[in-house]
């Protein structure tokens, strides 16, 4: 008999702390955080909605020659550190749809993505870099609208944006570290309903 396929033995829904929308290094350097964090996490590949082409993300901007290369030696130890982890890092996953779960039935996972294999659902989403036209449409249908609220709306919500900057691409460390303020706020988030809900069986 022969071994079904991984990608066949998954379930149609599964259920996680974290979603990680993205790929390259912001992804990886989230996925790491979390990781190091206590956190489960899945990464799929950035929102090609069903209908839309997937549109080239610009990955160097105005990094210099330095950054780069600094960027390239931290990508591979970030790679290096997800194969040592067995991090769950799906490539060929590309999230399709994201919708907010119904108060009732979101059991602490408010967010569902759906993919073509099945759905996931968890308690945050961190979008990176290609999916921030995604992180926008789901932002403006829940009533954040101006940039004020953008900041408290996404981490009330619990949803996160790593690997861009106000003006620019942000440089690797400011990367590295909104991937820890992202890491270390998910983590006092998810403290939060475990905690009660241990309260409530004492």
């Amino acid at each position: 008999m022969t071994a079904a396929p991984l990608a066949a033995t998954r379930p149609a829904a599964e259920a996680t702390t974290t979603i990680v929308i993205g790929s390259g290094f912001s992804a990886l350097a989230v996925a790491a955080e979390l990781n190091r964090q206590g956190i489960k996490a899945i990464v799929v590949d950035s929102f090609c909605p069903l209908g839309q082409a997937t549109v080239p993300q610009p990955v160097t901007g105005s990094i210099s020659l330095a950054d780069l290369s600094e960027r390239s030696e931290i990508l591979r130890l970030l790679e290096n550190y997800a194969r040592r982890h067995s991090l769950d890092i799906r490539p060929s996953t590309q999230a399709l749809e994201l919708t907010r779960q119904p108060h009732e039935a979101q059991a602490h996972r408010q967010w569902r993505v759906r993919t073509a294999t099945g759905t996931l659902s968890a308690h945050s989403v961190v979008f990176t870099r290609g999916a921030l036209s995604q992180l926008r449409r789901v932002l403006h249908s829940v009533g954040v609208t101006t940039a004020a609220d953008v900041r408290d709306g996404m981490h009330s919500l619990g949803l996160y944006l790593v690997g861009v900057g106000d003006l620019a691409i942000p440089s690797t460390q400011e990367i590295l570290h909104q991937a820890k303020r992202a890491g270390q706020s998910i983590k006092s988030r998810v403290a939060i309903p475990e905690a009660g809900h241990a309260l409530a069986f004492a």
